[in-house]
């Protein structure tokens, strides 16, 4: 199972995504990075700006190079444990 990020590594994911989603999977239907804005104050929330600081190895380190800052329908589309 994945480490939790230290509150300072979901701090500068958030910093760096710009408050809009980082994913940039094809298969989510999205050309390029998804980009729906977000709520700073939603994360774990299943709402329409709702988010997930996301592993995107789920067997690397919480560190800010294995963090992405995912809206609830991304994260969902790639499980929990990364993807």
């Amino acid at each position: 199972m994945a480490k939790p990020f230290p509150e300072s590594v979901v701090e500068a994911a958030w910093n760096r995504s710009g408050g809009r989603c980082e994913c940039t999977r094809s298969s989510h239907g999205h050309a390029s990075r998804c980009r729906t804005q977000l709520n700073k104050g939603s994360r774990g929330k299943e709402t329409a700006m709702g988010w997930e600081a996301h592993h995107i190895n789920s067997n690397g380190e919480p560190v800010l190079s294995n963090c992405e800052i995912l809206c609830q329908d991304c994260h969902k589309k790639t499980g929990s444990y990364g993807g």
